[in-house]
């Protein structure tokens, strides 16, 4: 899973890609030519890549988040080889908004909002995602951000925990998808939506 946003305006000409969340007080950098590897201090793990002149490499690229075609993942993991660096990308699978089922609800122990869920995406996968909304229920059909997701406002998904509980992605409010907000809390669907579908928006 990564995230690649493109930046011609502050960055000029440059494609940031993230592979997982990491604080930049403790990061370090390594550059060959026009690629830098980001790497977390702490865990040894590399958390992202900055590929700058990233039009000379990618084509139709427009400033915000990007998605990544096939044949541009495999021009970037070229580039990555070629610089010895180790770690390449991978495909993300499926969309990053779909429509989810939840299978089961359950208040999350020593919290009096918040609850946890088992809810099913896209190929049948479950994730499990902690919802504040007091309108969650079992059997809805409701719109889930995976891991990975990068909101209107700019805010990616990541995995996290609340109370201790760990989360794989967030349950949307019509709000938060840049949407005419009806009703408080969560966006609940027709019944009749089909569990992993993408959601347009």
């Amino acid at each position: 899973m990564f995230v690649s946003t493109y930046n011609d305006n502050g960055l000029n000409d440059t494609l940031m890609i993230l592979l997982e969340k990491s604080e930049s007080d403790v990061q370090e950098h390594k550059r060959v030519d026009d690629l830098v590897e980001i790497r977390n201090k702490e865990t040894d793990r590399v958390v992202g890549y900055n590929l700058f002149n990233a039009s000379s490499v990618l084509n139709d690229l427009k400033n915000g988040p990007v998605a990544l075609t096939d044949a541009d993942i495999a021009k970037l993991n070229d580039l990555i080889s070629e610089a010895g660096f180790e770690k390449t990308l991978e495909p993300s699978k499926g969309p990053s908004f779909v429509v989810g089922h939840v299978k089961t609800c359950e208040p999350v122990e020593g919290s009096d909002h918040l609850n946890v869920t088992q809810i099913e995406i896209n190929d049948g996968q479950v994730v499990q995602i902690v919802c504040g909304a007091g309108n969650i229920a079992e059997g809805q059909k409701v719109v889930v951000a995976k891991v990975g997701a990068v909101m209107p406002d700019g805010m990616i998904i990541w995995p996290g925990e609340l109370k201790g509980v760990a989360s794989e992605g967030m349950v949307c409010s019509a709000r938060e998808l840049g949407l005419p907000q009806e009703s408080k809390g969560i966006m609940v669907l027709d019944d009749d939506r089909k569990t992993g579908s993408a959601f347009q928006f």
